[in-house]
């Protein structure tokens, strides 16, 4: 971006910020969202390809019905391959029809695999419906670092939205060896469906679909074969269903009950309800950015003008949309949560004609799962806000977008550091 306009961005900033020393008023959210992690929920977007443009020796996959949506996307044929690489093992069984919906509500990670007895354990405990095994770890895909699940896409499935769970074709795909990955992931990622990609070194998977779940930060989901392949950690994720019990009381708990190395992340969290109307006074004095704070992290993110988006990248050269937050933010000394969803709930709502310079602006675009929280700006005041877009893109300041905003959020640092 040319200096002058950097310069002139820069001599408006204290005046921005002065903004913020008045008092608004504005509708507060209850402050128990603050704790919450992202609900599982998720559509799919699925397409497919002619059986002619299959690979020498692919297994043949099930036609998925196509959406409206899929069919604005049309397939681009891939060149073939000039030489065959080593491909992960496939089973190509058929899935198991969908049986009954869990509602998955926390994910506990382990340094090792689960046994049956640490499977007992945690099964024991008061309020636990069902549980399900999976593979986690964290898997150069197209040269990304991506947090991956591997499944049993037959048990897997009934873990998941109706939506996504109701696919015979998405899960059929996975088992037959193909990567689901979120829409993030593979519009922001510059993914393209079908194209594919590299994964673990030598190794190629197919992009078989956009499939957002919600399970925090993880952006793929294979097969167990696929991950065994991958070199995937065998039985250290486990998904817990317990709908009627406090997930934070349960939590610690299964904490309790296997030891040091446990990791327990809430999805779909079950919380007491607050027994009195929130109001704002329950956020205390001091809850707010300071004006010197607002300074730090606005020239921060301003100072990142023209650097490229990389997805998953946290700078301080390159960025997407949530790490450049976090990284201005961080400057501040703010400790700002890593992923769009998380950065949602770092404090109370705020119109968008009351923003001021230094909240955050949340979007919905993900077409696979329209409640999911997928892009974060930075509001830069006087109808303009600072973000790093997408992949081909750079940090830029443009006029706000209201297409698709979920909202505005006045950032808490108390708030910020207790999201997990």
């Amino acid at each position: 971006m040319p200096g002058p306009q950097g310069s002139g961005i820069r001599q408006d900033l204290s005046f921005l910020v002065k903004t913020r020393k008045r008092r608004n008023t504005y509708k507060l959210v209850p402050f128990i969202v603050v704790a919450l992690v992202a609900v599982l929920t998720a559509d799919v977007l699925l397409l497919t390809r002619p059986d002619a443009s299959l690979a020498p020796g692919e297994a043949v996959r099930a036609t998925p019905r196509q959406t409206p949506l899929a069919q604005k996307r049309p397939l681009r044929q891939q060149p073939p391959a000039q030489q065959p690489t080593p491909q992960p093992v496939v089973t190509g069984q058929p899935v198991a029809p969908l049986s009954k919906l869990h509602k998955p509500n926390l994910f506990v990670l382990t340094s090792k695999p689960f046994t049956n007895e640490m499977l007992q354990k945690v099964a024991g405990l008061s309020g636990v419906r069902a549980l399900e095994l999976a593979d986690a770890a964290s898997v150069t895909l197209d040269g990304k670092r991506v947090q991956t699940l591997a499944v049993n896409p037959s048990t897997f499935r009934s873990y998941t939205p109706k939506v996504t769970a109701s696919s015979d074709a998405l899960w059929q795909n996975v088992a037959a060896g193909d990567v689901a990955v979120s829409f993030v992931l593979g519009n922001d990622g510059g993914l393209t469906l079908h194209s594919r990609v590299s994964a673990g070194g030598a190794r190629q998977l197919r992009i078989g679909a956009y499939a957002t779940t919600g399970f925090g930060a993880v952006d793929a989901v294979v097969s167990k074969e696929v991950g065994r392949a991958l070199g995937l950690p065998r039985d250290n994720a486990l998904i817990v269903s317990a709908p009627k019990v406090n997930s934070d009381t349960l939590a610690r708990k299964i904490k309790k009950a296997l030891g040091k190395g446990t990791q327990v992340a809430t999805v779909n969290p079950v919380l007491p309800q607050p027994r009195q109307k929130v109001t704002e006074r329950s956020w205390p004095a001091g809850s707010f950015m300071t004006g010197e704070q607002l300074t730090v992290a606005l020239r921060a993110a301003v100072s990142k003008l023209g650097r490229p988006y990389v997805w998953g990248a946290e700078g301080p050269d390159t960025f997407d949309c949530s790490g450049l937050v976090q990284w201005a933010y961080g400057q501040a000394g703010v400790r700002m949560p890593r992923v769009t969803h998380q950065q949602w709930v770092t404090g109370p709502q705020v119109p968008l004609s009351q923003a001021q310079p230094g909240d955050l602006l949340f979007w919905r675009n993900d077409p696979t799962n329209p409640d999911y929280i997928s892009h974060v700006a930075i509001y830069w005041g006087n109808g303009k806000m600072l973000h790093a877009p997408r992949t081909g893109d750079v940090v830029k300041i443009v006029p706000v977008n209201t297409r698709n905003l979920a909202g505005v959020v006045r950032v808490s640092p108390l708030a910020a550091a207790k999201v997990r």
